[in-house]
This record gives C-alpha cells, sequence and structure tokens, in this order.
C-alpha cells in the first residue's frame, strides 16, 4: 500500500533524507523510530504529500504521488506531530469544514462525523470551543479529522502525545482497530508504544535506514552480552565464585540479599548450566530468568554508533 522508493531530501548541502527505502503492506502498522534530527518528519512530510523530495519516488496505494498528487492524498490521513486547528471553532463545526475540505458528500458528513466522534472519544465535548480544550482533546480531534474522510492510508506522528495514562490506552486501542482496517505509519519516541502496536519497525538515523524488521527479529538479532538474573534463597558467601566458574560465564554481579546477574557470552543461554549448578549445590532458586534485549537496548545501540553487534 506504500512504497517508498530511494528517497531523497536535501537542504543546500544538508542531505536530511539520504536514499531511504521501504514498503508497508495492506492492513499492517508499521513504527518509524529514529533519533532527533534523524529526519523522521522530513521523511513523514514527503511520504504525505507536504514536502516535494530532492529525488525519489512514494507510491500509495498504486498511485504515484508526484503524477497524481490529488487524487493520492486524498487516500491519505495525516496527523502532524503539532496538530493545526481554529480554536475559535467548536469540535463538531471544525470536523464539517474538514469533511467538506475532504470533498466528502452532505450526506456522508454526519454520518462521519458522528463515528470519529465516538471512535475518538469526544462525544462529551462535540459542541465545546477548541480552544477550550486540554492538550489531551485537541490532540484526539486532530486524530479525528485525520480519519474523518476514511482513508486507506494512515500516517501518526506522535499520536498520544500529550495525553493522560488512560487516554494512552483508549488511543492505543483505536490505533489497533485502525491498523486492522488501514494500513499505517507510526512514528513515536515511546518505545514500548512500539512493542505495543507495531507488526514492523524501520529505524532511521542520519537520513538513511539502519535497520528494520519484527520488534521481535531485532531482538533476536542483538548479538550483545546475555544476561541472567537468579536469586538464591538464603546464598552462601561463595555463591559468586561458583557462579563465576560455569564455562561461558564472563561477570557476576550481586545485588544483596541473594540476588545475582550472570553476564555471558553472547548468543549462550546457560540457564540450564545454572539450574543444574543449584540442584548440585542444593541451592534453593526464587528466580532464574533470561533478561531480553529490549527495542530500547537495540534503538540505543544503533543510534549511538555502538551497533557493531546487532545483525540487521
Amino acid at each position: 500500500m506504500i512504497e517508498v522508493q530511494n528517497l531523497t531530501r536535501r537542504y543546500g548541502d544538508l542531505t536530511a533524507v539520504d536514499d531511504v527505502s521501504f514498503a508497508i503492506d495492506d492492513g499492517e502498522i508499521v513504527g518509524l523510530l529514529g533519533p532527533n534530527g534523524a529526519g523522521k518528519t522530513t521523511a513523514i512530510r514527503m511520504i504525505t504529500g507536504f514536502l516535494p523530495p530532492t529525488s525519489g519516488t512514494v507510491i500509495i496505494g498504486g498511485k504515484d504521488l508526484e503524477e497524481a498528487p490529488v487524487a493520492t492524498r486524498r487516500n491519505i490521513g495525516y496527523l502532524p506531530e503539532n496538530v493545526a486547528l481554529y480554536p475559535e471553532m467548536r469540535v463538531s463545526e471544525y470536523l464539517a469544514y474538514r469533511a467538506r475540505l475532504e470533498g466528502m458528500s452532505r450526506a456522508a458528513v454526519q454520518e462521519a462525523i458522528v463515528s470519529v466522534l465516538a471512535d475518538c472519544l469526544l462525544e462529551g465535548v462535540s459542541r465545546q470551543i477548541i480552544g477550550t480544550l486540554s492538550k489531551g482533546f485537541r490532540q484526539r480531534v486532530g486524530l479525528a479529522t485525520a480519519i474523518l474522510h476514511q482513508p486507506d492510508v494512515l500516517v501518526l506522528d506522535e499520536p498520544t502525545v500529550g495525553l493522560d495514562p488512560k487516554q494512552i490506552i483508549a488511543i492505543r486501542e483505536l490505533i489497533r482497530q485502525l491498523g486492522s482496517q488501514r494500513t499505517l505509519l507510526l512514528s513515536t519516541h515511546i518505545l514500548p508504544e512500539v512493542d505495543l502496536l507495531c507488526d514492523r519497525v524501520v529505524i532511521i538515523d542520519r537520513g538513511r535506514v539502519i535497520a528494520e524488521g519484527t520488534p521481535e527479529s531485532l531482538r533476536q538479532s542483538w548479538q550483545g552480552e546475555v544476561v541472567i538474573r537468579l536469586e538464591i534463597k538464603n546464598a552462601v558467601a561463595e555463591a559468586s565464585q561458583v557462579l563465576a566458574a560455569v564455562p561461558g560465564v564472563t561477570d557476576v554481579e550481586s545485588a544483596g540479599n541473594g540476588c545475582f546477574e550472570l553476564r555471558c557470552r553472547p548468543g549462550s543461554d546457560l540457564r540450564e548450566e545454572v539450574f543444574r549448578l543449584a540442584v548440585q549445590r542444593q541451592w534453593t532458586l526464587l528466580e532464574l530468568a533470561l533478561e531480553r534485549a529490549s527495542l530500547e537496548d537495540i534503538f540505543v545501540r544503533l543510534t549511538t554508533g555502538d551497533a557493531g553487534e546487532v545483525v540487521q
């Protein structure tokens, strides 16, 4: 549904986006990640048609954005990070105004407004003036605007910014529902949100794609040091030395109260060996767990130049 081919944007001598390519299938939710200044927002603006690329192609639903800009953009719903609203208008009035801009028929407008008010939890403020709304409610008005004309493609830039935890949960559930019906590109700095919502992740840094895959495949590709956490009931004083002698263990850290962290060679899983050692020593294990790499670990490694141990 979305094809980005060799997308590049230059500002004089500065290359903000450098030969970026990726594709998103129908009904797929893809997270676009990158540190500040990575070119993420510039890429989104080119994909949504708000910024022309220096070179490259964006294809939405089989249509080339450059060759058919109006028809292609009608199939895109876009929520920018900073939502521009008319503060003097009431919520329902603003949605009606936006529906007319989208070319919706008069018969379809009212039904669409009722639907998005319910989906975005705005029914209680439909007659309220936008300028009096909290930031969280204004964000939801922006999301309602993005889905008002029922586009096949949604591009959301930081959709949960400014929301309280209860609202975040509700909006995440809405995004899941929307992703089951549409193709969705989600840009966010909240990495647990990507884990919860996204089928795949595209990570960019310095304008280039540096990693792509499912959250789980990226974890599996992480070849960094393996950490095993364990807790021993009434641990003996020499437990650290005994654990350090297990083949493959490179370091043992004691957190006190019988809790230990074993740092092991990359790619190893020594839980079985540790369990057998505990049985042999007649230790009572209260915890034995492999600490898996989080998406945050991978993101930090890739975007701080410490990516030598990450396999793309």
